[in-house]
C-alpha cells in the first residue's frame, strides 16, 4: 500500500497507481484543491524545448481533453478550454527559437502556424502588433480550471480503486534502518497509523515539512507568485492564451476577461517556507513587484490599461534550482518519493508526472527519460546548501522566459565545488561549465586577455544589489547565446585539431569515482552491468547499467583493481560522468539493496582527480615521465596499471572518449597539480594543449561515442542505440543481468527505433530538436549534435522510428533531410561514425587514412 499526499500531482499519481492495480490512499490535510491548486492559472502549452516536457504534457492532454481518458471513464468534463496558444516574438532571434519549437512539433504531431503581424492582428484584434516580429500559433493549447480538473481526476482515481482521506494531517513518517538503509514503514496521521513501505510526497510548497519527517533533502524554495484578473473585456471572447517571452508575461483567457501575470526580475522569495496551516490563504499583492507584469501586459494588450481589475491572486508556489520538478526516491530514505517542485507548471505537468511517479513506485523505472526531473540529478552538497538553492532558484525564476540555448550556463552560486586545478586553468583562460555544482572546463578562451573568473551572484540587480558592469565570464556566456556559430567556434576547433594531430590534456576531475567491494562484489557487477566484467584484475570495461526494460540507466567504466587490503575481497573502481554521478550512485546502491548483495559502494569522488591525455603523441609524452611499458603488448586498450608520476602513485587507464590513442590518469587530489604540471611540461615539445568539454563534444560526436542522457537514455536500449556490441557477448552466456530478458525479447521481435548518424554538409549550425525526414515523412528528431572539425561538417545523431520494425536496409535506403528552424537540408545517414570507422587510431595506428 502507498501513502500519498496532495492535489493534482497526488490525484494523478493515485489514478495511475490504480491503473497498475496498486492499493493506495491520498491524504489531504484540508480539502481537495487546498494549497496551491485552487489558485493555479492552469495554462497548458504543448511545445517545450525538450522531449521530456513535451511527452509529459502530451499525456496530460490525453487525459483532460474533451472526450479524453478521464471523461471517457467518469463522464465528467475536466475543465479544459482548448482556446489555443500564441507565442509572441519581438525579434528575429526569439522567432528562431519558436521556429525551432515548430520544427520539433512536426515530430510530436503538434500543428503550429507562423503568423506575421497583420495575421496576428486578425487572430487577436486587441493585441498591439506594432513592435512584434512574428507569432507562433498553437491550436492544441489551452487552460484547465483547477477545481474541475481535480474533481474529475479524483473521481477517476476512486473508480480505479484509490481512496481519498481529507482532513487528515500527517504527523510523522515512520522509518526503520535495515541493512544500513533507512526505509519507510508507515505514515502517522491524526486519524491513526497507516502501515506502508511507500510514500509519495506531492505537497508542493509544503514538501519540505514532509521531507524533514523522513530525513530527506528537498531542494525547493517557495515564492509569492501572482496574477490579476481583469473585468470583462469586450472582444476578448475565445482569444488564445498569450505568452510574450521577451516581455516575460502571459495573458490567459478568463471568462470574458484576462488573467495576467509573468516572471518579474525581483520576485518575493519565502526563504523560510510557507506556514503549515496556509491552506486556502493568499498574500497581499505587492504592487511594486507586480507593476513589471502589469506594464508589460498593457504594452501587449493596451485595452488592459482602461479595464478594471476584478481580483488579485498572490499565493505560494514552489520553485527549484533549475526550474524542473523533483521526482523520485533518494538514498536518504527508501520508499519515500518526491513529487513536488512544479515551478507553477503543476497542472500542465501533473498528468504525465503522475504516470511516471507510479512507474517509479511499481516498476522502479520510468517509461520515458525523466533525468531532467529526477531528484537525484542534484549532488547532496547542493541539496544541503541553502544559498545554492535560493540563488539558483531565483535565477531559474528570472530566466524562465529567457531563450533556451543549448550551452546556457548559470551565474548563480558558481565555484561551489572545484578541484585543485581550478585556479591554474582559470589563469590559462578556462571558461568553465557547471554540472551538479562542480566546475569543469568548457573551453580555453585564448583569444581574450581577461581571466574568466566567476563573480558573486548579483541577483540581476534585485534586492538592492548592483549589476556587475565589468564581468568577462558573463561576456563569454553572452557570446554563446546565439543559434549561429559563436565567436569561439575556431577556438574549440583548434583544441579539437590539436587532439587529433598532437596531444590534448582534459581535466575530467568532476567525474564520480566509487569503490565497490565485498564478498558479493563480483556478483553485483555481473548483475548490474550489461557487459562481461570478467577480465580479471587489470581489466577495465566500458559498460551500461540497464533497467528491467533494457533501457540505459548509466554509462560508466568498471575496473577490476587490487583486492581490498583489509579483507581480501574483490574491489572494483567505477568512474562515472560527473553530470549524472549522483544518480548513478543511487542506481547502483538501490539495485544492490534490492538484490541483497553483500557489498558496499564508497564514494571517493572528492579524493581523486582525473586527467585524460589524448592524441598521437600521448604515448611519447607519458613514456618520458613514467617507467611503465606503454606498448600495445604490455598495455593494451581497456586495461589499467599503477605507475608513478612526479613522485605520486597514479592509476593509468588506456581509454578514450575522443577516438585517439590515450590514457586516463586517476590521481589523488592532493597530487593533481603536480601531475598536471609534469604532463604539460613533458608535452610542450609535442605541442600539447589544454582542452575542455566543448572539444570533447565535437570529437566524440564525429567518432560516434555516446553521451548518456543524449544518445542513450533510460528509454533506449543498447540495441536501439547501435551498441549491440556492449551486450552480445554476455547474452550468449548464462550470466543473468538486469535488463537481460528485455533485450532477449527485443532481439527476437526487432527494434522500432534506431540511433543513426546524420552528416549535414550545409553550413547552418544545428542545435538539436531538428526534425528528421525520410522520403519526406518525419521519422525522428536530432537528440545530439556538434560540428565535426575533423570531417568538416555538422554531425548529428538522432533516433529514426518505424511503426513495425526497423531493418538496416530500411535505414540505408531512404533519402534523409533535417529541418532546422523551418529550413530543410539534405543529410547523409549512416550507422557508423564518420571519423575513423575502422577504429585504428585508438590502437595507435596512424599510417592509414582514418576519415571516411
Amino acid at each position: 500500500s502507498s501513502g500519498i499526499n496532495a492535489e493534482y500531482g497526488g490525484n494523478s499519481t493515485l489514478y495511475h497507481l490504480g491503473k497498475m492495480d496498486v492499493k493506495a490512499v491520498l491524504l489531504e490535510k484540508d480539502q481537495l484543491t487546498a494549497g496551491t491548486t485552487w489558485h493555479s492559472a492552469g495554462l497548458v502549452w504543448s511545445l517545450r524545448p525538450n522531449d521530456t516536457d513535451s511527452s509529459v504534457i502530451a499525456h496530460t492532454l490525453d487525459l483532460v481533453k474533451s472526450g479524453g481518458e478521464i471523461e471517457r471513464l467518469t463522464g465528467m468534463h475536466c475543465g479544459f478550454n482548448n482556446n489555443g496558444g500564441l507565442f509572441v516574438a519581438n525579434n528575429k532571434e526569439r522567432f528562431d527559437e519558436y521556429r525551432r519549437l515548430k520544427t520539433f512539433g512536426k515530430y510530436l504531431n503538434v500543428d503550429t502556424y507562423v503568423l506575421g503581424p497583420s495575421e496576428t492582428k486578425d487572430l487577436y484584434p486587441l493585441m498591439n502588433v506594432d513592435d512584434i516580429y512574428a507569432t507562433l500559433y498553437s491550436p492544441a493549447d489551452g487552460c484547465l480550471d483547477p477545481s474541475t480538473y481535480v474533481s474529475a481526476l479524483s473521481r477517476a482515481a476512486i473508480m480505479m480503486g484509490g481512496q481519498i482521506s481529507t482532513e487528515t494531517e500527517v504527523m510523522d513518517i515512520e522509518t526503520e534502518e535495515v541493512n544500513g538503509m533507512k526505509r519507510v514503514t508507515g505514515v502517522l496521521t491524526n486519524k491513526g497509523l497507516i502501515k506502508t513501505d511507500k510514500v509519495v510526497n506531492c505537497t508542493g510548497a509544503w514538501a519540505p515539512y514532509l521531507s524533514e519527517m523522513a530525513g530527506v533533502d528537498c531542494p525547493l524554495v517557495p515564492f509569492r507568485h501572482a496574477y490579476v484578473v481583469t473585468e470583462n473585456i469586450p472582444g476578448i471572447e475565445n482569444m488564445p492564451n498569450v505568452r510574450d517571452h521577451d516581455l516575460s508575461v502571459y495573458l490567459r483567457l478568463q471568462g470574458n476577461g484576462l488573467s495576467i501575470g509573468g516572471y518579474e526580475p525581483h520576485p518575493d522569495l519565502l526563504p523560510d517556507g510557507v506556514a503549515k496551516d496556509f491552506a486556502f490563504g493568499l498574500y497581499e499583492l505587492d504592487w511594486d513587484t507586480f507593476a513589471f507584469n502589469i506594464e508589460h501586459c498593457m504594452k501587449r494588450v493596451p485595452v488592459i490599461e482602461e479595464t478594471g481589475l476584478k481580483s488579485t491572486v498572490c499565493g505560494p508556489e514552489s520553485f527549484t534550482p533549475d526550474h524542473k520538478p523533483l521526482l523520485g526516491e533518494t538514498l536518504d530514505c527508501r520508499g519515500f518519493y518526491q513529487g513536488c517542485g512544479f515551478n507553477s507548471s503543476g497542472i500542465m505537468l501533473a498528468g504525465g508526472c503522475g504516470r511516471e511517479l507510479a512507474n517509479m513506485v511499481v516498476e522502479g523505472t520510468t517509461s520515458i527519460d525523466m533525468f531532467g526531473y529526477d531528484v537525484n540529478r542534484y549532488h547532496p552538497d547542493c541539496n544541503k546548501n541553502k544559498a545554492w538553492i535560493l540563488e539558483r532558484s531565483h535565477e531559474a525564476y528570472v530566466k524562465n522566459y529567457a531563450m533556451v540555448f543549448i550551452h546556457d550556463e548559470n551565474l548563480a552560486m558558481r565555484d561551489m565545488r572545484t578541484d585543485p586545478l581550478h585556479e591554474t586553468l582559470l589563469s590559462k583562460g578556462c571558461v568553465y561549465q557547471q554540472r551538479q555544482g562542480f566546475e569543469r572546463p568548457g573551453y580555453f578562451a585564448t583569444h581574450k586577455n581577461a581571466v574568466n573568473e566567476k563573480m558573486k551572484y548579483d541577483w540581476y540587480g534585485s534586492y538592492g544589489n548592483e549589476v556587475h558592469t565589468d564581468y568577462p565570464y558573463r561576456d563569454r556566456l553572452d557570446e554563446e547565446y546565439t543559434f549561429g556559430y559563436p565567436p569561439h567556434f575556431d577556438i574549440i576547433g583548434a583544441e579539437s585539431d590539436a587532439c587529433r594531430e598532437r596531444a590534448a590534456l582534459f581535466n575530467m576531475s568532476y567525474f564520480g569515482k566509487f569503490f565497490l567491494t565485498g564478498p558479493d562484489a563480483q556478483a553485483a557487477v555481473d548483475y548490474l552491468c550489461c557487459s562481461n566484467i570478467n577480465k580479471g584484475i587489470g581489466g577495465t570495461v566500458y559498460t551500461n547499467m540497464l533497467n528491467k526494460n533494457g533501457g540505459s540507466e548509466t554509462d560508466l567504466t568498471v575496473s577490476h583493481i587490487e583486492p581490498c587490503p583489509e579483507t581480501g575481497h574483490d574491489r572494483f573502481y567505477i568512474a562515472a560522468g560527473g553530470g549524472s554521478s549522483n544518480r548513478d550512485k543511487y542506481h547502483i546502491l538501490s539495485v544492490i539493496d534490492n538484490m541483497s548483495f553483500d557489498c558496499s559502494l564508497v564514494d571517493h569522488s572528492a579524493d581523486y582527480g582525473m586527467l585524460s591525455l589524448q592524441g598521437p603523441k600521448s604515448r611519447q609524452i607519458l613514456e618520458s615521465i613514467c617507467d611503465t611499458d606503454l606498448s600495445n603488448e604490455a598495455f593494451p586498450f581497456s586495461s589499467h596499471q599503477l605507475t608513478t608520476i612526479a613522485g605520486h602513485e597514479v592509476r593509468l587507464m588506456r581509454l578514450t572518449f575522443v577516438g585517439e590513442l590515450g590514457w586516463e590518469l586517476h590521481v589523488p587530489s592532493h597530487a593533481l597539480v603536480d601531475v598536471y604540471n609534469t604532463v604539460m611540461a613533458a608535452g610542450q615539445p609535442h605541442g600539447i594543449v589544454d582542452s575542455g568539454y566543448r572539444a570533447i563534444d565535437a570529437l566524440s560526436s564525429e567518432k560516434g561515442y555516446k553521451h548518456w542522457h543524449e544518445d542513450v537514455r533510460p528509454d533506449t536500449t543498447p540495441l536501439e542505440a547501435g551498441m549491440a556490441w556492449l551486450v552480445n557477448a554476455k547474452l550468449k552466456t548464462g550470466v543473468d543481468f538486469l535488463g537481460r530478458d528485455a533485450l532477449l525479447a527485443q532481439k527476437k521481435s526487432g527494434i522500432k527505433k534506431r540511433l543513426v548518424c546524420l552528416k549535414v554538409k550545409s553550413p547552418v549550425p544545428l542545435v538539436t530538436l531538428e526534425a528528421i525526414s525520410r522520403d519526406d515523412s518525419v521519422v525522428g528528431w536530432v537528440c545530439r549534435t556538434a560540428y565535426g572539425y575533423s570531417v568538416g561538417c555538422n554531425v548529428a545523431w538522432g533516433y529514426v522510428e518505424h511503426p513495425e520494425k526497423i531493418t538496416l536496409d530500411w535505414v540505408r535506403s531512404g533519402k534523409y533531410q533535417v529541418e532546422c528552424m523551418g529550413e530543410v537540408y539534405d543529410a547523409e545517414v549512416s550507422l557508423a561514425a564518420p571519423f575513423d570507422p575502422k577504429n585504428l587510431r585508438v590502437k595507435g595506428i596512424y599510417e592509414e587514412s582514418a576519415t571516411a
